[in-house]
């Protein structure tokens, strides 16, 4: 392997950043917290991360992304007509007031899931996507082994109790990565603050909307058995943390913890976008290829979240294969960059050609033959 190594100087570092002690994570009141980057995925605080808790309505979370991916996949629209049954118009807890017997668009069934936290709305985009709540959930456990969801198990598409219903704060806030990054176009969604169906105004129970302009989302959760819970997302300049509380006392102290969470993450911590996708870190020669010079990059942006002021502390070893023969596939791994941290490895990730090469004509492979011999 050739290494080769480098400072990082090809990133530029903002003269205002000031160097901040780390502070130790807040105690939080709840069963179970998590806070995290969204981008890089660092995990800046938690506690019972991995720990089974009954989720409440956080469970809308994958309801609403499993929604969107049978959008997304055209088996249903926004435009489709769902009429009510009587078992969504029945089902107990937080409803928008659909009407047995009568159509709702899928549209509007969406706002009053995500808004107003209705479980008949759930039940109704459930029955209409599989035709029971029960088949839906089999989708919803799919795709939550899709996402590596080790320690989950929806029985529901509500988030109402049974055995067989848990998740954890590490698996809540892998679906709800997911769903920010798969489906932006129904993020915003998430900070609207109030939703009128039927004659019937109410106001999203994210407290957080209101208290803070940085916070743009997701989703609370309460029930007798699981307490109450919330996943909070905010953004400040160029970086968006994520946080999730599970097993707070009251509706204040849901709102209380997250923002406590989110406040140590923004002051002591900041995200770096080092690398962009698509963008060449490395030219490399390819021999006996159609042609001689290929590009290696990053496969997705690559971020970083370290403490505050601390980039000069930041080193990237970039390792490239010595010798590479064509054909090459676009996306195969030739190489590597590891970051290092204060000295410590905090990420690696691989180098991977940015084209496919082809193997060249006859007598240009003869000529790289000869070359090969001096190189």
């Amino acid at each position: 392997m050739k290494i080769l190594l480098s400072m990082l100087g090809c990133l530029v570092l903002a003269s205002s950043l000031v160097a901040a002690p780390i502070a130790s994570p807040p105690k939080i009141a709840a069963t179970g917290h998590l806070l995290l980057d969204f981008h890089s995925g660092k995990v800046l605080a938690e506690n019972n991360a991995d720990k089974r808790l009954e989720p409440a309505s956080l469970t809308k979370i994958m309801t609403a992304y499993t929604v969107f991916k049978e959008l997304e996949a055209g088996n249903i629209s926004l435009d489709d007509q769902v009429l009510v049954s009587k078992k969504a118009w029945k089902t107990p807890g937080s409803r928008m007031f659909i009407e047995v017997g009568k159509q709702v668009s899928v549209d509007d069934l969406i706002h009053g899931m995500i808004i107003a936290s209705g479980n008949d709305a759930c039940v109704a985009l459930a029955e209409h996507i599989t035709g029971s709540e029960e088949a839906f959930a089999v989708l919803m456990n799919k795709h939550a082994v899709e996402l590596g969801m080790e320690n989950t198990h929806f029985a529901n598409a509500t988030g109402l109790p049974d055995p067989n219903h848990y998740s954890t704060p590490e698996d809540i806030l892998k679906v709800t990565r997911a769903l920010i990054t798969e489906f932006p176009q129904f993020y915003p969604l998430y900070s609207t603050r109030e939703f009128t169906y039927n004659g019937i105004t109410q106001k999203n129970r994210n407290r957080l909307l209101w208290r803070d302009p940085s916070v743009d989302g997701i989703k609370t959760g309460h029930t007798a058995a699981a307490g109450y819970c919330l996943v909070a997302s905010a953004k400040r300049e160029n970086m968006r943390l994520l946080s999730v509380v599970m097993g707070t006392k009251s509706d204040e102290a849901r709102a209380r913890e997250s923002q406590t969470l989110l406040n140590f993450g923004f002051r002591f911590y900041q995200t770096h976008r080092l690398y962009n996708a698509g963008t060449p870190l490395r030219t490399i020669r390819v021999w006996k290829g159609e042609v001689e010079n290929l590009g290696l990059g990053v496969e997705q942006d690559l971020y970083v979240t370290i403490p505050r002021g601390s980039y000069d502390k930041l080193k990237a070893r970039v390792q490239i294969r010595n010798s590479v023969m064509a054909p090459v596939s676009q996306g195969q791994k030739l190489g590597s960059i590891t970051l290092e941290h204060d000295g410590k490895v905090i990420k690696e990730v691989p180098l991977v050609a940015q084209r496919r090469v082809r193997e060249g004509g006859f007598f240009h492979n003869i000529l790289d033959s000869m070359l090969m011999i001096f190189e």
